[in-house]
């Protein structure tokens, strides 16, 4: 009777054991929420115009929404708050919409780049705009080398400074200058200068030119001058032959 208790000890020991294999195994951690791209650059901290911008022309959520669903990945150059201060004033708001989106454009490549990658890859890059303008590239040429890459739109060129993010499937990147297209800043694109004063036609002429012309006689005015002369000379001549024969 005494090995009772402890017989009813094991059972339950072995009991317990039992439930504890049997209970389902706690669920690995989830995958982190969809990627967005302007909560990414918020906590960058300095991008506060591109944002602003992205919001403005939807950009935003059309990066998120191909992030989210495309196997390519995507690579942004972001800008920072200084860039845009370092523009010329009123850059920006010269621009039309269209134009505006295209230059935001031009700042996402539809491809997950590494910095490895950039090093290597075949120039120009793609950009998001070169669909939009049918008759432009809106490319983008990396150069460097070690861990310094620069870009460079063929108006302006600086490095890529720091990532944001570097994991597939997307990649953000800091760069300090605006990238400006030359298929919308270049040489071709910038307004014309101002076109010089019309020349007078010879038939105008100022008023020292008209006083002078008022001043001197005509050739016309001259002749019939002569002509007057002469005939005074003339009739003075015969009243004097006259005179000679009476007296």
């Amino acid at each position: 009777m005494a090995t009772t208790p402890l017989l009813l000890l094991l059972l339950t020991a072995v009991f317990l054991s039992a439930e504890i294999t049997a209970q389902p195994a706690a669920p690995a951690p989830g995958p982190d929420g969809p990627i967005n791209i302007t909560a990414i650059l918020e906590k960058g901290g300095q991008f506060v115009t591109l944002i602003r911008l992205l919001n403005t022309t939807q950009i935003g959520n059309q990066i998120n929404i191909q992030i989210n669903s495309s196997s390519e990945g995507m690579t942004v150059l972001a800008p920072t708050d200084n860039a845009f201060q370092n523009l010329k004033p009123g850059t920006l708001n010269k621009l039309s919409p269209d134009d505006q989106v295209k230059l935001i454009l031009y700042h996402v490549s539809p491809k997950f780049y590494t910095l490895e990658d950039l090093l290597s890859v075949s120039n120009p890059v793609s950009t998001q705009a070169s669909g939009r303008d049918a008759g432009g590239v809106y490319g983008l040429n990396f150069t460097g080398q070690g861990n310094q890459v620069n870009v460079s739109t063929g108006i302006v060129e600086t490095r890529l400074s720091t990532s944001l993010r570097q994991e597939r499937p997307l990649a953000v990147y800091v760069v300090d200058m605006v990238l400006l297209p030359e298929e919308m800043f270049g040489e071709r694109k910038i307004s014309p200068v101002a076109p010089p004063p019309k020349s007078k036609s010879p038939d105008v002429s100022d008023d020292s030119d008209s006083s002078k012309k008022a001043a001197a006689p005509s050739q016309s005015e001259k002749s019939g001058s002569g002509e007057m002369n002469s005939g005074f000379g003339f009739g003075l001549g015969l009243v004097v032959l006259c005179l000679k024969f009476l007296f």
